[in-house]
C-alpha cells in the first residue's frame, strides 16, 4: 500500500503544509502538484488535484501536494503569482530530498499550471510537466523558448478560461513537445469528467515522458 503522511517544509514566506504519499515499491518517479487560484477556493485537497495525484500514485510515482503561502496551514500572504512560483521551488526541493535520484513531473490545475510551467520551463529538475484546465484565455504567453521537455495538456472543451482553439495555438506554438486532450463537453473544473482527465493522464503516464527524448 501506499503510505501517505503529511510533510510540512519551508518556503520563502515560512511554513508550506503538504501530504505526500510514496509507493509502497521504489518510486518510479516522482512528482510535485499545484492547485488553483488561491484567492479563488484552490486547495491542495480540490479534486482535479486529488484525481491526478491517484492516477500517478497508481502508476508508481511518488507525489507530494501542497498549499501555496497563505492557504491552509501554509504561512504567508498570496503574491499574485511572484512569491507563488518561488514556493513551487521549495516544493521541488522538498521532494528531492525526500525522493533522490528519481525524475520529477511538474504539474497543477488552472492557477497551479500556470505556476508549473513557469517554474519547470527554466528548472532542470523538472523531466516532464502536466497542465489541467490550462487558463490561457487570461495569461500571457510564457517567454520564447525551445521547451524540449514532454508536456501533456488537458482542457475541457467548454473551459471558460481557455477555449478549444486558444489552447491549441499555444500548444502548437510554444510546446513542440507537448500533446493536447481536449475533453468533450467538459467546464474548467471537468465536473462530470473527471474520469476523462484521469484516462488521458494514466495513458501519458504510462509512456513514461521523464525518458530523455
Amino acid at each position: 500500500m501506499n503510505k501517505t503522511r503529511n510533510l510540512d517544509f519551508e518556503g520563502p514566506a515560512g511554513r508550506l503544509e503538504g501530504i505526500l504519499t510514496i509507493p509502497s515499491e521504489p518510486a518510479r518517479a516522482a512528482a510535485v502538484l499545484c492547485h488553483a487560484h488561491p484567492l479563488h477556493g484552490g486547495v491542495m485537497r480540490f479534486k482535479v488535484l486529488y484525481r491526478a495525484a491517484k492516477v500517478l500514485q497508481a502508476a508508481g510515482i511518488a507525489v507530494l501536494r501542497f498549499n501555496f503561502r497563505g492557504v491552509g496551514r501554509s504561512e504567508g500572504q498570496h503574491d499574485h503569482g511572484r512569491g507563488e512560483q518561488e514556493d513551487v521551488r521549495s516544493a521541488v526541493d522538498a521532494l528531492v530530498r525526500e525522493i533522490p535520484d528519481r525524475p520529477t513531473l511538474l504539474g497543477g490545475f488552472s492557477f497551479g499550471a500556470v505556476m508549473a510551467l513557469r517554474v519547470g520551463d527554466v528548472d532542470d529538475r523538472a523531466s516532464a510537466l502536466l497542465a489541467m484546465g490550462y487558463p490561457v484565455g487570461v495569461v500571457p504567453r510564457l517567454e520564447p523558448g525551445p521547451r524540449p521537455k514532454r508536456t501533456l495538456f488537458v482542457q475541457g472543451e467548454r473551459d471558460a478560461f481557455g477555449a478549444p482553439d486558444a489552447i491549441r495555438r499555444f500548444v502548437e506554438l510554444d510546446f513542440p513537445n507537448g500533446r493536447l486532450v481536449i475533453v468533450p463537453d467538459a467546464d474548467h473544473f471537468f465536473t462530470g469528467h473527471v474520469d476523462e482527465l484521469a484516462r488521458a493522464l494514466s495513458d501519458w503516464v504510462a509512456e513514461e515522458p521523464w525518458k530523455p527524448l
